[in-house]
């Protein structure tokens, strides 16, 4: 069930001041204050209902997965601005990421959570745990930035600059704009395996196309246009600090996941953070996931992300 907790009064990095500034939730499994509390965030087009029936990340989250609700409280915000709990921004650059880490690390507050079991998250939600986690690093046990950067690469500057000009200039933003992300999202060995160079009779669109095509008006039909810039602006705007060696302050045990053939949080930065991290402190893992498919492997390999995390959530602690 989706709920309203309230923050009082928010200053955001740009200097606006927000009063009486509501923030949704859900929480699934045991009542929170009666079991550790795992904090899940969402990706670009994900939301607050992470498990159940219709949840994006049933699979991980889940009594066949490898957190179960019924050991773990689990929580998750929806994001401001992604028009899940039926409110649009009337400015999609006004937060940065820093400053979404913020509101919920607030609205934790606001629900008497000083510290969690785990906080866990992948893509912009992984940037989002790192975020976070720097901000309070004594705020969970665990965490878990899956498929992620703490910091915006070039290469994801070039992504979200592509993004932002279709939205502003295309006469189908939505669609096209979702077009051109799933070429980042999967990679070319992914997309030949399925398709190859097939089509509909001699004259018809390719296999591709055809998906392609699909996927952006499914995205068309289930979100509006501010969400999909305000995500966007956050994405662009990750920043957690300079140099991988300041995510050091973080207290918690930092359990990293990357993919090998991730287009968009490229694997290579993956082990450049996990060398400079693991050279500053003990307790930072960093495992792999082997894919073709690129950076939805992480909604796709579920019995390699299940084998990652489980050791880290015995079902009953």
């Amino acid at each position: 069930m989706l709920r309203d907790i309230f923050i009082d009064s928010f200053v955001s990095e740009a200097g606006e001041q927000y009063d009486h500034f509501a923030l949704s939730y859900e929480v699934a499994g045991p009542p929170l204050g009666s079991a550790p509390v795992v904090v899940v965030n969402h990706a670009l087009t994900g939301n607050s209902t992470v498990t159940g029936e219709r949840g994006w990340w049933s699979k991980l989250i889940s009594q066949e997965g490898a957190i179960s609700p019924e050991s773990y409280t689990i929580l998750a915000f929806n994001i401001p601005g992604n028009g899940y709990d039926g409110r649009e921004a009337s400015d999609p650059e006004r937060f940065t990421l820093k400053d979404v880490a913020r509101l919920f690390i607030l609205g934790l507050e606001r629900l008497g959570l000083t510290r969690v079991y785990a906080i866990i998250g992948a893509s912009m939600g992984g940037a989002l745990t790192w975020q976070m986690a720097y901000l309070q690093p004594e705020l969970a046990e665990k965490i878990f930035p899956i498929a992620c950067d703490y910091r915006a690469s070039d290469w994801l500057l070039t992504q979200t600059l592509i993004q932002k000009q279709i939205l502003r200039n295309s006469s189908e933003p939505l669609r096209d704009a979702r077009i051109h992300a799933m070429s980042c999202y999967r990679t070319p060995q992914s997309l030949n395996a399925r398709f190859m160079s097939t089509r509909q009779g001699t004259a018809g669109q390719y296999d591709v196309e055809s998906w392609l095509l699909y996927h952006g008006d499914a995205l068309q039909g289930r979100f509006k246009l501010s969400a999909y810039q305000v995500m966007t602006h956050l994405t662009y705007s990750i920043a957690v600090c300079e140099e991988a060696e300041e995510l050091a302050r973080i207290s918690s045990e930092i359990h990293m996941v990357s993919i090998d053939s991730d287009l968009l949080f490229t694997h290579d930065r993956a082990e450049a953070t996990y060398q400079a991290l693991s050279a500053q402190r003990d307790g930072v893992t960093l495992e792999t996931i082997h894919s073709i498919h690129g950076h939805d492997a992480f909604l796709m390999e579920y019995e390699q992300l299940n084998r990652i995390i489980l050791p880290y959530f015995p079902t009953r602690i």
